[in-house]
């Protein structure tokens, strides 16, 4: 079953010189239940406008999406903004912590006030996560004591505590320490393997290579060519794929 249904989106903005830009080209990607799929291209090709626009921080100019065949972009009837963000978990490149909450409080805010969970039930669901993201010994600590990758471990639980169907991720180890990549793309491997659905803008060949169903590589806005990792980077069809690979492996 398709979990997101992307179809024919288009995203077009003015720029500061008031030149039209083409951000997002007619693209199409279906990712199905459980399937974990991995954006790559160079810097201003669309990825994260395309991800953005699955739980709306985007307002595509034209095309649609589909959440579990709800229609969430495109529809002629009102959208429930809320619902779709419920279901749609998403990670930043920076964190987004509140610096005055702890990192269990972090965690169980969404749940207590949009799901009107019972303190008791959000902070056993909170601790629960935060030893499947290995942070168990960290709940009572503000997101100052912790380290980089520490802290975005805290933002997945924080998504996967309103219990989405799908996981966005973009661009998550970015703004890491490289000695702290690893243990975001741990708790992510263990995300995949579980079968939770991924969405993720990421240059993590390696993570790629162990966890994605397949990859998208995309340039200019346009989605130029959708593999299996294996197939992908090591015979890609697209000449533009070729060359943007010889860069970066």
């Amino acid at each position: 079953m398709a979990r997101i249904k992307i179809e024919n989106l288009c995203k077009d903005y003015l720029s500061p010189e008031k030149k039209l830009i083409h951000a997002v080209k007619n693209a199409s990607l279906t990712v199905d239940q459980g399937e974990v799929v991995l954006i790559i291209g160079p810097s201003g090709s669309g990825k994260s406008t395309l991800l953005r626009s699955v739980n709306r921080l985007e307002i595509p100019t034209s095309g649609n999406i589909f959440i579990d065949e709800v229609q969430v972009v495109g529809s002629k009837q009102p959208v429930d903004i809320r619902q779709v963000r419920e279901d749609v978990g998403m990670v930043f490149q920076n964190f987004n912590l509140f610096p005055h909450l702890t990192a269990l409080q972090n965690i169980t805010l969404a749940p207590i006030n949009v799901k009107k969970m019972p303190k008791a039930d959000a902070d056993k669901l909170g601790r629960a996560l935060l030893e499947k993201v290995g942070l168990s010994e960290k709940e009572n600590s503000f997101p100052s004591q912790l380290s980089g990758g520490q802290q975005q471990r805290v933002a997945i639980a924080r998504s996967l505590a309103m219990n989405p169907k799908v996981m966005l991720f973009d661009e998550p180890t970015s703004a890491l320490d490289p000695e702290m990549i690893k243990e975001v793309l741990d708790v992510m491997l263990s995300l995949a393997r579980s079968g939770m659905t991924m969405l993720i803008v990421s240059h993590e060949m390696g993570f790629a290579s162990a966890a994605a169903d397949r990859v998208v590589f995309m340039d200019e806005g346009e989605i130029v060519e959708i593999d299996t990792p294996q197939n992908l980077f090591n015979r890609p069809k697209s000449e533009r794929t070729k060359q943007f690979l010889d860069h970066i492996l």
